[in-house]
């Protein structure tokens, strides 16, 4: 059966998966703000490509928001049609499996909400700017959001206390203190510079009061820890929430990404049931969209020939 290819190019994390009939063989994902560096991104897909066993004639897909298939001449005369449309792909996989649920995805840098009913999604936004205002895009993620974006005030000694705006911790400290994110899963820089340990995560959340850890003890790093945590669920608790005003019936969450377990807490407080994604790809849940166009563009090819 044909190995097939799928991409999910983003702004801050270049994710790839390989495929073939219903099963993902390996996915992998690097750090890489285009923006920074676009000349960078060729050879970048030119490696992972390699790496993830590319050879020459395999079919490659990218992410598209209508769920169809587009030769490289249609996307480039219609880029907003795949432009930021790596939610799509994710929840036409999902619905195949889950035909009424609301998926949420939490990346590194934002959520994905997507309300499926009968089998399609039912998302009112496709472009990033309708996504964001119609909450279905809530610029929250378990690794990159700094902390001043997550609450305005954490507790000290049992009072709310402002929050620095100076960049000194990121909720990826939050969760690797809470053990809830292994440091190896921390990919992006530090904001001091200084390594991914518990312990280094603990003296950047002292810094969110503009301390350090000969003034905060354990219980105190603990607890804005615990305030972050609980600010940033109730954020995509709420936008949860609108989802389900909208869609009453729909009573199951499917949670995926690498901040699954924030999108599981978050589907609770809106009191639905959590089916987790990795449960049926496995580890390749945490680059969902790049599995999910992998996977697509396979079944796609065994029914019938699509465009080169």
């Amino acid at each position: 059966m044909k190995e097939v290819l799928g991409w999910d190019i983003g702004g801050v994390n270049t994710k790839a998966a390989r495929a073939t009939g219903t099963r993902v063989l390996t996915a992998r994902a690097v750090p890489y703000e285009i923006q920074r560096d676009p000349a960078a991104l060729a050879p970048l897909l030119h490696r992972l490509g390699r790496e993830l066993g590319a050879r020459p004639g395999d079919p490659h897909g990218v992410t598209a928001v209508d769920g169809g298939w587009r030769t490289a001449d249609e996307a480039r005369r219609d880029p907003l049609a795949v432009a930021a449309a790596n939610w799509a792909a994710t929840a036409r996989l999902v619905a195949r499996r889950y035909p009424d649920c609301i998926l949420i995805d939490v990346g590194s840098t934002t959520t994905d909400i997507v309300p499926i009913v009968g089998g399609v999604s039912a998302a009112v936004g496709r472009t990033d700017p309708e996504r964001l205002r119609e909450q279905e895009l809530v610029y929250t993620g378990v690794l990159r959001t700094p902390a001043e974006a997550i609450a305005a005030t954490v507790p000290l000694g049992g009072r709310p206390t402002g929050v620095s705006a100076e960049g000194f911790a990121l909720a990826g400290d939050v969760h690797v203190w809470r053990g809830q994110l292994a440091p190896r899963d921390y990919s992006v820089p530090t904001p001091d510079g200084r390594p991914v340990t518990r312990e280094l995560a603990g003296e950047r959340l002292a810094r969110v009061v503009c301390g350090d850890r000969e003034m905060l003890d354990e219980a105190a790093i603990d607890a804005i820890a615990a305030a972050l945590w609980d600010a940033q669920v109730a954020r995509i608790a709420a936008a949860v929430g609108q989802a389900r005003r909208r869609h009453p019936a729909l009573t199951l969450a499917v949670v995926t990404g690498l901040g699954d377990f924030l999108a599981a807490e978050a589907a609770r407080r809106a009191a639905l049931r959590v089916a987790h994604l990795a449960a049926a790809l496995g580890p390749a849940a945490r680059h969902a969209p790049a599995a999910a166009v992998a996977l697509l563009l396979a079944t796609e090819l065994a029914t019938k020939p699509v465009p080169a």
